[in-house]
């Protein structure tokens, strides 16, 4: 081998055995490959960050400067790595911008960052970060730009921010920040954007020395826990161009220095206490304002008349104490898309000309006295999406144009004066998932149109005059979920094409005139929960394919002329109400209803009989005497066991007497919320402790089995006792006396197949008792953390989601006002016989009020270690939001098989577990084992949901509906969207459009 091939085989085998000794990367590129070395990269956004180039200049996410070399910034914003901050870029000498937003950063950030003396732009926002704000950011002589929004940073701000050289950006959205908002920030004399929304604060007002920052441009201070009037020096604020001062506890009258500000394009004072009325006068000083949001106050007087002069975008007012008419220059406005201002009591005529000119989206003018046509060119640009105008005195007919507003997707005119025929081409809008018409006087047929409104979900037309058959084509409507149509003059027979609405869920048409008997394969209707057909000429038999419904829980087939006899198959179902009264019904009442808490569901039928006392006449007298040689061998019978009694009674008396003392039945008063086939003395004399399954620091919990062979569970509670979390040392703060109250205020009105029934209460001077639907396989959590839990298949685990989800949408979308349950975890949703999942123990549940102002404040914690949301601990503000943390980790515990809280965890909880084992060690390190991997990718949908529930900023996670939407794509087999932090969080925003409006 000659010299030079053997120095060439060696510098080869150096490459290979020593890439390091033959780089030529240059220092910084060193550094910045040793940052990628700390990083977990589960993309390889980094891939190309080799060592083997001259520089790092053509790196992802680097920039250089083009003379120098040296690098100037580095962007690896949405990379999706994982990792503490590197301190290494600190020396990366000429670096002036660093964006690292929205990845998973964790632990803290350093406390000595002095040596980043060039950084200019620092975005960190979106991330993992804890611990406090570092005090030596202010050395950063530079710094322009500083975003820590979405991060977990607690404590004060640091007083050296007051002290910040040239800052002109400063982001600190949705932390845990607490104290009060410093006055000292008034000094950074640069600052064009203060950002601090979405924290715990202690209570504070506004500080007034926010009125030397004379070049800000952006003010951002939603949901800070503001208290008092704002200063009169933000009047000095001339450079404004966002004011957000919503969501808070400010009071007095709406600043009068509000027209003085002529930069400012946003005004947002919502949800708060405000008084008094809008400034009349200087609004046409303020030719940039386009949105204006003081809705949810108590402001009073009416719409100033320059304010409507104005180019708005958008105008909202609802929620007040305001007045008088809509000025008619609203109508002038080029740009007007948002329009809302229900809740007041304005009155007069809609200007005839809204719409014309402006590109409307939202209008709504519910539950005030508008009265009047209306506008015939609210939709006059084609873009109008929500028209809501119920509960106000609007007459006259439905404008024809509507009917060719194609982008309408809700309609809500109810509880008006309207009259006439529907448009024929309204029914059939494509787009429409509402439509709300009902207590008007509309008449006419439904169009035949309807075939077009593929989109409909809720078509509802009750207490008007509509007429003539229901059409065929309504079978067209795959998505409806709610057909009511109750008291109108709808006749003729059902339409055959009505069973295969598959979604169906509810249909209303009591009070009419239909006809014939009911279509052939309703058991296609799988999914009805109420069939309501009282009062009508209806006539055959009742269709057993009935008894196949299995959520029907309400059927009322009252005031026909149905015959024949009464199915044996509607025993299979779980009803909260029956009716089937006033018809020519004959033969015997199945077993089940055959008592005499449904007496009143079979009168007025000749033919039928049943076991209950008066219903029928004539018929107990032969079948009693063919009863009488069993009636005399069971008199034999009960006179041995009545000897046997006796000596088994002695025995046990003393016990028994013993356990009896503290129940007087005398003083004992029984409320009930449904029929019942027992009465208070049969559940009393059942509480003994042969009958005990549980007990805890609420009480005792009783299996009771009645005499006629129904089970039922009761809770004994004690007064004056204190609701405490044994497990974790959180107290409830209420007595079980509140506990009780809210119990029975909540269940006693609740009608639901997945929240669990409240049969009935019994109180007493000293003690109180809650009778529920006894569920056999007992509390979620108690089944899915013991030795039990290979039961739980997955299909069984996303069943038991999917029942809770959807027990939980109902408390939040569907009661009035919304019902948060404030104490959701895996213990608290019963399973009954077939693994179906009910909601319970609402104990220390809350109604949201939409009147009151804002989010309701508790005075203490409710709820369970490892489920409590972060921001509830820490401001105790109750709103939907908490419950949907809580349903997240009941999410995560169904997919990892693992408590909320376990010593394995340390420190950490669930939520915390899940995310850092992900980081570190992958997802099948997440997963139960006890589950069949060929599910992995639905559970691994199911996971990114839980994840997504419990995200740590409110309003990053979804509504209750849309967990529903999306665990139900999970069923279908869709990959639901995966959660991603919002980019720009900002002032003006809205989880979903349908959640919006004073009835949505």
């Amino acid at each position: 081998m000659t010299p030079s091939i053997s120095i060439m085989f060696l510098q080869i085998l150096l490459t290979i055995l020593f890439p390091t000794l033959i780089s030529s990367l240059n220092q910084e590129g060193l550094y910045l490959h040793n940052v990628k070395l700390g990083f977990d990269d589960p993309d390889n956004v980094l891939s190309n960050w080799n060592q083997h180039d001259d520089t790092p200049c053509n790196w992802f996410g680097v920039t250089c400067d083009q003379i120098t070399r040296s690098v100037t910034s580095l962007d690896l914003s949405n990379a999706n790595v994982a990792g503490p901050f590197p301190s290494l870029l600190c020396r990366l000498k000429k670096l002036r911008y660093i964006s690292l937003y929205n990845n998973e950063i964790n632990t803290t950030l350093p406390q000595d960052l002095s040596g980043c003396v060039s950084v200019e732009h620092l975005d960190l926002a979106q991330n993992f970060l804890v611990g406090t704000l570092p005090s030596s950011l202010t050395q950063l002589p530079n710094l322009k730009y500083l975003d820590l929004s979405g991060n977990n940073f607690s404590g004060d701000i640091p007083a050296s921010f007051g002290y910040f050289r040239q800052l002109e950006v400063l982001g600190l959205v949705g932390n845990l920040l607490d104290g009060t908002i410093p006055g000292f920030l008034g000094n950074i004399s640069t600052l064009k954007q203060l950002n601090l929304s979405y924290n715990p604060f202690s209570p504070g007002r506004v500080p007034p020395e926010l009125g030397n920052l004379t070049n800000l441009e952006v003010l951002w201070f939603s949901d800070c826990n503001l208290i008092g009037e704002v200063p009169d020096t933000l009047g000095r604020l001339k450079n404004i161009v966002d004011l957000d001062l919503a969501v808070n506890y400010l009071d007095g009258p709406v600043p009068g220095w509000l027209t003085e500000l002529t930069s400012v394009e946003q005004i947002e004072l919502y949800n708060n206490s405000f008084t008094g009325e809008l400034p009349v006068n200087g609004w046409l000083n303020m030719t940039a304002l386009r949105r204006i949001d003081v809705s949810m106050n108590r402001v009073g007087g009416t719409i100033p008349r320059e304010l409507c002069e104005l180019p708005l975008e958008s105008l909202n007012l609802y929620e007040n104490q305001m007045f008088g008419e809509l000025p008619k220059g609203i109508v002038n406005s080029p740009n007007l898309y948002e329009l809302r201002l229900f809740h007041n009591s304005f009155n007069g005529s809609l200007p005839k000309d809204l719409g014309k000119i402006s590109p409307l989206l939202w209008i709504d003018v519910s539950e005030n006295k508008f009265s009047g046509e209306i506008p015939e060119n609210l939709c006059g640009e084609g873009v109008l999406e929500e028209l809501l105008m119920i509960d106000n005195l609007l007459s006259g007919e439905i404008p024809g144009s509507l009917s060719e507003c194609r982008s309408l997707l809700r309609v809500r005119l109810a509880h008006n004066q309207l009259s006439g025929d529907v448009p024929v081409g309204f029914w059939g809008l494509p787009h429409l998932s509402l439509l709300e018409l009902a207590d008007n006087s509309l008449s006419g047929d439904i169009a035949k149109t309807i075939a077009g409104a593929s989109n409909l979900s809720a078509l509802i037309l009750s207490k008007n005059k509509f007429s003539g058959p229901i059409p065929e084509e309504i079978g067209s409507l795959e998505n409806l979920l709610d057909f009511v149509g109750n008291d109108n003059q709808f006749s003729g027979p059902l339409p055959a094409s009505l069973v295969i609405l598959g979604q169906l869920g509810r249909l209303d048409l009591h009070n009419n005139e239909l006809t014939g008997k009911l279509p052939s394969g309703i058991h296609s209707l799988k999914k009805l929960n109420e069939l309501n057909l009282a009062n009508n000429d209806l006539s055959g038999d009742i269709p057993k394919e009935i008894g196949s419904l299995s959520v029907l829980n309400y059927l009322d087939l009252s005031g026909n002329q149905f015959s024949g006899k009464i199915p044996v198959e509607l025993q299979n179902l779980k009803l909260n109400q029956v009716n089937l009264s006033n018809n020519d019904l004959s033969g015997d009442i199945p077993p089940v209803y055959a008592k005499e808490m449904y007496k009143s569901s079979f009168l007025g039928n000749a033919g039928l009989c049943g076991d209950i006392e008066g219903l029928c006449e004539g018929t107990a007298e032969g079948k009693t005497a063919g009863y009488v040689w069993l009636l005399r061998l069971l008199f034999t019978l009960a006179g041995l066991v009545f000897v046997v009694g006796v000596v088994w009674f002695y025995w046990k008396y003393k016990n028994f007497q013993k356990a009896k003392m503290d129940i007087d039945k005398s003083k004992w008063t029984l409320m009930s919320f449904h029929k019942l086939g027992f009465n208070e003395y049969e559940i009393l004399d059942a509480l003994d402790e042969d009958n005990l399954i549980g007990s805890g620091s609420s009480g005792k919990v009783y299996k009771v089995v009645l005499s006629k062979g129904d089970t039922v569970a009761v809770k004994k509670i004690l007064r004056n006792l204190k609701i405490t979390d044994e497990g974790c040392d959180i107290e409830k703060g209420s007595t079980q006396e509140d506990g009780f109250e809210a119990e029975v205020e909540t269940l006693g009105k609740i009608r639901h197949k997945n929240i669990v029934k409240l049969w009935c209460c019994c109180t007493t001077r000293d003690c109180k008792l809650l009778v529920y639907e006894y569920m056999p396989n007992g509390s979620l959590g108690d089944l899915l953390h013991s030795s039990k839990s290979g039961l739980l298949d997955w299909p069984m685990r996303y069943k038991i989601a999917m029942d809770a989800a959807e027990g939980l949408s109902y408390l939040h979308h569907d009661c009035a006002p919304p019902i948060v349950h404030r104490d959701v975890k895996s213990n608290n949703i019963l399973l009954d016989g077939d693994f179906g999942a009910r909601v319970a123990d609402f104990g220390v549940a809350k109604t949201v009020d939409a009147n009151a102002k804002g989010i309701k404040s508790m005075s203490v914690i409710a709820g369970s270690c490892g489920y409590i949301a972060p921001e509830y601990a820490y401001t105790l503000r109750v709103n939907e939001k908490s419950d949907i943390y809580s349903f997240g980790v009941v999410i995560l515990e169904l997919v990892t098989g693992k408590r909320p809280v376990d010593p394995e965890f340390g420190e950490k909880d669930l939520v915390k577990w899940v995310c850092s084992t992900l980081d570190q060690k992958g997802i099948d390190h997440v997963l139960d084992p006890k589950l069949d991997s060929c599910f992995k990718e639905e559970i691994c949908k199911a996971l990114n949901i839980g994840l997504l529930c419990t995200s740590p900023l409110p309003i990053n996670r979804p509504s209750m509906r849309r967990v529903v939407k999306m665990l139900q794509e999970v069923g279908g087999g869709n990959q639901p969207k995966a959660a991603s932090k919002d980019g720009k969080l900002t002032p003006y925003y809205y989880e979903e459009a349908s959640d919006q409006g004073s009835v949505a």
